[in-house]
């Protein structure tokens, strides 16, 4: 038997506005809010599926530096260049941290500065 990563948790400062970038860019819903002001938001299926839930959990400090790990996503229903206009128009934006210019890849952050990529592979 062995383990496997049930839920993501991302300090942020705007929990309920990055659950909701996150909700539209993955097609999750809210699962749960905390009293302390976490949002856990996951597949329509709920906890426990393949894909692991994302807590954010406020914080009051702010982010800093390029994050040591990040999230890649990959379009389900689009080629890359069109899911990189959606995910800009959800307010996504452009980051640089080193890349050539050449990578098959796009280099984007979310509202709160979290870089994540977004591949050119489309997933079904």
């Amino acid at each position: 038997m062995a383990s496997r990563i049930s839920e993501l948790i991302i300090p942020c400062q705007d929990p309920n506005a990055l659950a909701a970038f996150w909700c539209e860019v993955l097609d999750f819903v809210v699962l749960d809010t905390e009293d302390d002001g976490s949002v856990e938001v996951g597949p329509r299926e709920g906890f426990g599926g393949l894909q692991p839930t994302l807590i954010f959990s406020p914080t009051t400090e702010p982010k800093t530096g390029v994050l040591r790990m990040h999230f890649d996503v990959n379009a389900t229903d689009r080629d890359q260049d069109a899911e990189l206009e959606r995910l800009l128009s959800l307010g996504a934006r452009p980051a640089d941290v080193g890349q050539t210019g050449e990578e098959s890849w796009h280099v984007l952050a979310d509202p709160e500065g979290n870089e994540f990529c977004l591949l050119r592979t489309r997933l079904s």
